[in-house]
């Protein structure tokens, strides 16, 4: 079982970017799935998870209104995208996939590979 997140690149502030993570067993297979990202220099933080049979999502505040998930169950992929980029949205993105919508990535069980979005000025 892999997740591979992509997708990443270069977008002015204020763009829009949309990051597939490609999953290789279905998406249902997971109960919760999340992304979380590493600026340089600091510690990965999460961003948001989702908990696909409730709809429930949970949000960092620094993304909060600027976010959203979705998924495609023929693609067996899920979606990031991110409106208003900011300076401070440069990272590596990573996926993840879960038992429970927490913040602590060490609860997150399946990693994939991250992307890295780099936002300039």
């Amino acid at each position: 079982v892999q997740l591979q997140a992509y997708g990443g690149g270069s977008v002015q502030a204020g763009g829009f970017r949309r990051l597939p993570c490609a999953a290789t067993t279905r998406i249902g297979s997971y109960p919760v799935m999340g992304w979380f990202r590493q600026a340089p220099g600091k510690e990965r933080e999460f961003v948001v998870a989702i908990r696909w049979s409730r709809g429930y999502t949970l949000y960092s505040d620094s993304v909060k209104g600027r976010v959203t998930m979705s998924r495609d169950d023929v693609k067996n992929t899920v979606y990031l995208e991110i409106h208003s980029l900011k300076a401070e949205d440069t990272a590596v993105y990573y996926c993840a996939a879960g038992s429970n919508v927490v913040r602590d990535g060490a609860k997150y069980a399946l990693w994939g590979q991250g992307t890295l979005v780099t936002v300039s000025s």
